[in-house]
């Protein structure tokens, strides 16, 4: 309990985040919702995450391409200098680098099949989604969100986790919250009356990959988002 104290007080701190433990993840993702018309739409997918003191490195795992589809680098790379490249960036389909340097984040994608690196600034982050908060791409939770989380009488399977849990106004938040490693093992959220549900769940794999792929970006092009921009 001290220690996930001490893990509160850090994140109050303005502009600090300590150092938590590395960790290789996998994250599933699941949402549902249930129209006025009866409708139930579903969706779900993955992505891996390397959490390392000062990178977040994320991609979505993705089917493997029929033969004949893929493109090859090279001719992928003449058609975004010939065409509106604008098209061809899709920060789903891309690698995801965020790293906090000197207390600023920075965002960048990476295209491995083009050998390029985006640099996203500022400005710019509502266009890809991303909040620029370093704490919640870190911990995948936002500190405040956790602080507002009473603990839950709900049993964990886990050792060293524990439930928070949240119900107010039709709505409830739940998070399984590993004190030791300090990571959500489990986000879910929705409505009592089961209208639409968001569940994020946590594989920690064992070790970590001493391969590291900001480290291996020496060789790639530099460009800019606005490079993408009509």
């Amino acid at each position: 309990m001290t220690r996930y104290c001490l893990f509160l007080l850090a994140l109050g701190l303005a502009g600090s985040v300590h150092a938590a433990p590395d960790l290789d993840l996998r994250i599933a993702y699941y949402s549902r919702a249930v129209t006025a018309e009866g409708v139930t739409r579903e969706a779900r997918f993955e992505e891996t995450m390397l959490r390392r003191d000062g990178h977040v490195w994320t991609a979505r795992v993705l089917p493997p391409q029929p033969a004949g589809h893929a493109h090859k680098p090279g001719v992928r790379h003449a058609a975004t200098r010939a065409t509106s490249v604008h098209k061809h960036f899709n920060p789903a389909l891309l690698q995801r680098h965020v790293a906090l340097e000197g207390g600023k984040v920075r965002l960048e994608y990476v295209d491995a099949q083009a050998r390029e690196v985006i640099a996203v600034p500022p400005g710019e982050f509502d266009n890809v989604a991303f909040d620029g908060s370093w704490a919640r791409a870190y911990y995948l939770l936002d500190p405040a969100r956790l602080r507002m989380l009473p603990p839950s009488g709900r049993k964990s399977g886990v050792a060293g986790a524990r439930w928070r849990e949240r119900e107010r106004d039709g709505s409830y938040e739940r998070v399984l919250w590993d004190e030791r490693r300090e990571i959500p093992l489990v986000i879910e959220s929705g409505d009592t009356d089961g209208a639409s549900l968001h569940r994020m769940v946590l594989t920690v794999h064992q070790g970590v990959t001493p391969d590291l792929p900001w480290r291996a970006l020496a060789g790639y092009a530099r460009r800019e988002y606005a490079d993408f921009l009509d």
